[in-house]
């Protein structure tokens, strides 16, 4: 019986190992699986080099170039004005913004020249005692003498004697006290200093108005600033009188102005340094919110491309026979949606927009 087992399971072996020779050489005979190449269709732009501007974007308010607070320097009721005083109303230069009552203190400006006088006759006895020949000059001048007229200048003393005698009598003093109200009077007629438009109005005519006191704020049109900071990497190459681009937001209305002034501090905590821009418009108006487009300098062999093509900071695809492989490239400047890099040869076939799943050695055709 032991013997016939034997024999059973010899034979199952056999034919076990019979069966895996064939399966094994059958599968030597089966043909091999072909690759399945995708072939991804791409875009294609052509480098050609060239010079780049690399111009710097920024923005900032209009501030009136110039632009007046209007203060009092003197106490009274505000009379009248040349024209209503009110916000938007234009005045040209040298009309009357403001006219304080000053008839009290006009009235103490004559009652001292009145005193001025008297000392004058007081001292005429003694001039012609002692400087007969002055006596003359001092006899015109007090005939042209008028308390409605500004006070006209003391004749000139001939000898230092008689400057001694005149000073004596205190009139110089007197002369000088009446010359500083006069130029105090001046100060009750408030007048525009260029030609403008008033922006802000404090008060109203018959209010009265304090010494130091706020009025309102006056500003010439047409002449604007703007400031705006820039990267103190740029600073050499913003030179006063570059040209410059405004525009507003919706990019609907440009105007041209030019750098004027370059400030000579840079803001530690951000690195950056004022630029003052210029520009001339009937139409611009001070707090306007501008944008301004700043050719720093031009970039020589350079191309400009789209950001998204760049990967890994400096890698992009380039096409090859049919082959994406990658190439490096020097970012010089990045801009809002592109970038200006150098290290492209002109002819070069490079990807014109980024295509997911791409990588090297991926064969690709050419959309028309």
């Amino acid at each position: 019986m032991r013997k016939v087992i034997t024999s059973i399971i010899g034979l199952l072996l056999i034919v076990g190992a019979v069966f895996a020779a064939r399966q094994i050489a059958a599968s030597r005979n089966q043909p091999k699986p072909v690759e399945n190449k995708i072939v991804l269709p791409v875009s294609m732009e052509t480098v050609q080099n060239t010079s780049t501007p690399i111009t710097l974007k920024t923005s900032g308010n209009l501030v009136a170039k110039n632009k007046v607070d209007i203060y009092s320097e003197v106490s009274g009721i505000f009379k009248s004005s040349s024209r209503e005083f009110k916000p938007g109303s234009p005045y040209g230069r040298g009309q009357t913004l403001l006219l304080i009552d000053s008839d009290e203190f006009r009235a103490n400006i004559k009652a001292q020249k009145s005193n001025l006088y008297n000392q004058i006759v007081l001292f005429m006895p003694d001039l012609r005692l002692d400087y007969p020949d002055a006596t003359p000059k001092w006899e015109t001048y007090l005939t042209e003498f008028d308390v409605e007229k500004p006070l006209q200048a003391f004749p000139e003393p001939t000898a230092e004697k008689e400057k001694l005698f005149l000073s004596s009598k205190g009139i110089f003093t007197s002369f000088y006290n009446i010359s500083n109200l006069e130029e105090r009077l001046d100060k009750y007629v408030i007048r525009a200093p260029f030609n403008g438009v008033l922006t802000e109005a404090l008060v109203n005519p018959g209010a009265l108005v304090r010494n130091g006191q706020k009025l309102g704020e006056f500003i010439s049109t047409g002449v604007y600033e703007m400031e705006v900071d820039i990267n103190v990497a740029y600073q050499d190459l913003l030179a006063v009188g570059k040209s410059v681009e405004l525009h507003n937001l919706e990019r609907t209305n440009s105007w041209p102005g030019r750098v004027i002034r370059v400030n000579g501090k840079v803001n530690q905590a951000s690195q950056t340094i004022k630029v003052f821009i210029q520009v001339s418009d009937a139409s611009l108006k001070e707090g306007m919110y501008l944008e301004a487009d700043l050719v720093a300098k031009e970039e020589e062999d350079t191309y400009e491309l789209d950001r998204k093509l760049i990967f890994d900071e400096n890698k992009l695809f380039v096409i090859r026979d049919s082959v994406l492989d990658v190439a490096q490239v020097s970012p010089i400047f990045f801009k809002e949606s592109t970038v200006v890099v150098k290290g492209l040869t002109d002819g070069t076939q490079i990807m014109a927009k980024p295509v997911p799943g791409a990588h090297k050695g991926m064969r690709v055709s050419l959309l028309k």
